[in-house]
């Protein structure tokens, strides 16, 4: 037997691919977590020492400006006057580069030609700033040319060595580590906890329908909260009962068609062999067992063709849809059934509206109607009456088939569409029915878009109501 479930690995389970999306999405969020707050604060720092540096450098060399020529006598004289308690190192150099001002502690460069390219770019007319942050302290350089009446008498450059801010900064990203340690942890320990029970209840399911798939209808699962799971298995169990009832359904209509044909074929069979065993039986009596066993045969071909019929309605195979005018179609089994009802006395009225046209299959529309019109004659009393009325309501045609029979109990007009139900199982027997007609009209009304209903009469007998669908309304004769 084939296996309808393949078994599957943790490669490919929906856990494992549940899993590694989140861990990758944490792993995202983690990873900008831990550099944007950084990258952004590194920036804010850079941005506020090039303003802080390029404003001193700005006032020094606004005051040096003043000076034809520099020496470094009257720059030291200047910049005795400024506050440089925050920058690490300050240098003022003259056009050709030599130093005449520097503020380092160990190895003053006064009298020597500075080299920095800083400062040769300042000489040159313009304003250089650079900063860099190795993790352990910001080092930012700012150089600018001295003017004098438009000539570049020299140039200030000052460094300076921050490492507050850096220790700050790392701070900050020793705790965003520590945050987001705690945070990995929490959110795989969530994770598990959510994909695990996530997969339970989907590999719940896969094991439900595996069961259900061997046959066993009455297996049900436990739904649980209100989310799209427990919607998909509420309708897993909604189905589950559907297939009961259709295995149900077909149980019951393989042994009732079993049955239906295994009784005129034991006939048949009995018949035969009472013909064979029988060494001198009359004429008569032979021709009364030919007789019968061609009732049976009649009997058999009338259920497989109702089978049939049944078959083919359930697979819609082969049935082609046109416009068909229900008068002609009612007139054409009228004139079918007219022996019938002569033969039991029955009178058959009719009030045919022309000219309704509906889109459909003629001969299961003659179906529909022969089978409602051949049991009012059958199961009517002699002298009884059968009414057909054909009209139309609205977008909707009315076909009307009344008689005055033996009518329909209340207890079993639920039951009567029902496949190889009978009313009187008795007299159905007797009457040649199968339990199939009315099965057949109901099916063919609904694959045609209608409907059908019965009730009783007032007086005596059954009325089955069926509306269809109406096409455009035609002149009769068109």
């Amino acid at each position: 037997m084939k296996k309808l479930f393949k078994p599957f690995n943790i490669a490919n389970s929906v856990q494992l691919k549940f899993s590694l999306t989140f861990l990758v999405l944490i792993g995202g969020l983690l990873v900008m977590l831990n550099t944007y707050p950084t990258v952004v604060s590194r920036d804010l720092v850079f941005s506020s020492k090039q303003v802080s540096l390029q404003n001193q450098a700005g006032v020094m060399s606004s005051a040096l400006s003043t000076q034809d020529r520099l020496t470094g006598e009257t720059v030291r004289e200047v910049m005795q006057l400024l506050d440089l308690r925050s920058l690490t190192r300050v240098i003022v150099t003259d056009e050709y580069a030599e130093i005449l001002y520097d503020t380092a502690q160990l190895d003053p460069s006064v009298g020597r030609y500075a080299l920095f390219p800083e400062i040769r770019r300042a000489l040159s007319g313009e304003v250089v700033c650079y900063s860099v942050y190795d993790g352990r302290a910001f080092m930012t350089s700012e150089a600018m040319p001295i003017r004098n009446g438009g000539n570049t008498t020299g140039a200030v450059y000052l460094y300076e060595y921050d490492s507050s801010q850096a220790q700050l900064i790392g701070g900050i990203q020793t705790n965003l580590r520590s945050i987001s340690t705690i945070l990995s942890i929490a959110a795989i320990i969530l994770m598990m906890i959510f994909s695990r029970a996530l997969t339970l209840r989907i590999t719940e399911l896969v094991k439900a329908t595996k069961i259900v798939s061997e046959g066993n209808y009455d297996h049900r699962i436990e739904t649980k909260g209100h989310d799209e799971l427990s919607a998909l298995g509420e309708e897993f169990n909604n189905l589950t009962g559907r297939l009961r009832e259709t295995e149900e359904l077909r149980r019951r209509f393989v042994s009732d068609a079993s049955h239906e044909l295994k009784t005129p074929l034991a006939s048949i069979r009995l018949l035969t062999d009472s013909i064979l065993n029988a060494e001198n039986i009359d004429n008569e009596t032979m021709r009364e067992f030919v007789t019968d066993i061609g009732n049976e045969a009649e009997r058999l071909q009338s259920t497989t063709e109702k089978l049939l019929s049944l078959s083919r309605i359930d697979s819609g195979a082969g049935l082609a849809f046109e416009p068909v005018d229900l008068r002609r179609v009612v007139e054409k089994t009228l004139h079918l059934l007219s022996p019938l009802a002569r033969d039991r006395q029955i009178t058959i009225s009719t009030n045919l509206r022309s000219g309704l046209y509906v889109n459909g299959n003629e001969d299961l529309l003659y179906r529909i109607i022969f089978n409602l019109a051949e049991n009012g004659i059958k199961y009517n009393a002699s002298g009884g009456t059968v009414e057909i009325s054909l009209s139309k309501k609205n977008s909707l045609i009315c076909l009307i088939v009344s008689d005055s029979g033996i009518g329909i109990p209340e207890e079993d007009m639920p039951h009567i569409f029902s496949r190889f139900y009978r009313v009187d199982k008795a007299r159905s027997r007797e009457a040649g029915g199968s339990g199939l007609g009315l099965s057949i009209v109901c099916d063919a009304v609904k694959l045609h878009g209608g409907s059908i209903k019965v009730e009783k009469r007032q007086k005596r007998g059954s009325r089955f109501t069926v509306f269809f669908p109406a096409l455009e309304e035609k002149e009769e004769g068109q």
